[in-house]
Parts: C-alpha cells; sequence; structure tokens
C-alpha cells in the first residue's frame, strides 16, 4: 500500500494534526506530511490542542516536499489554493479537504479546525478499509 502524504504550505499546522491523528487512529498506514515553504517549527497552539486530545507531536518537525513524496504517496491536500505555494493541487488523483490554516488563529478556532481534521481523517481511514 502506499503512504499518505498531507500537505499544506509550511507543514505546521494542519497536515501536521493530520498525521498526528492518522499515526493515532490507524497505525499500520504509513503517513508523512510535508509542506512546499515549511516552517522552522510547528505552531505552539497547534501542538497545544493535540495534546488536549492526547496526541503528542511535539517532536514532530516541518519537511519540505518533493516530487518523490508526492510520487510514492496518496497526496491528502489540506487546503491551499495557491498555484505558486502548493504545487500538490496539480499532482493527479489530490485529494482536497479545503481546511482552514490555523495560523494566527484563536485557540477555539484551531480546536475548531483540529476536530474537522480528525473527521476528515476518521472518513479517509473508512475508505481505505473499503479498497
Amino acid at each position: 500500500m502506499k503512504k499518505i502524504l498531507f500537505v499544506c504550505v509550511e507543514n505546521a499546522g494542519r497536515s501536521q494534526m493530520a498525521e498526528g491523528f492518522l499515526r493515532k487512529f490507524a497505525p499500520n498506514i504509513d503517513v508523512l506530511s510535508a509542506g512546499t515553504q515549511p516552517r522552522s517549527e510547528l505552531n505552539p497552539n497547534v501542538i497545544k490542542v493535540m495534546n488536549e486530545v492526547g496526541i503528542d507531536i511535539t517532536n514532530q518537525k516541518p519537511k519540505e516536499l518533493t516530487n518523490e513524496m508526492i510520487s510514492k504517496s496518496i497526496t491528502v491536500n489540506m487546503g491551499c489554493m495557491d498555484k505558486e505555494s502548493c504545487p500538490a493541487l496539480f499532482v493527479k488523483d489530490v485529494i482536497d479537504w479545503n481546511i482552514s490554516d490555523p495560523k494566527n488563529k484563536e485557540l477555539d478556532q484551531i480546536r475548531e479546525i483540529r476536530d474537522q481534521i480528525k473527521d476528515e481523517v476518521m472518513n479517509l481511514i473508512k475508505n481505505l478499509e473499503h479498497k
């Protein structure tokens, strides 16, 4: 089975949350996240809201997206819509979730984004199990 690759621009929020949820709820699935312009560290508020649901992503590091990652993975675009910053949009067979960026958002808004990502990950797991 191919890897699941969660992609966003900075790989500091959405894609990291998705990777954390998939690791927790489907540990048998190979998962990775990356970004086209990765930050030096994760969004601290993202780490905080993930800890609230028992998922520690403290040791995760933003990674730069490569063509090799895309070619060996089922790619999930977390919501970036800019061709310049998110070339994963134009890869064949991309799953597009259109989730808001948690950057510069209040904790309650980040919790809503986290919960939306969890729902999407759970649906993805169901779909993968039925294939």
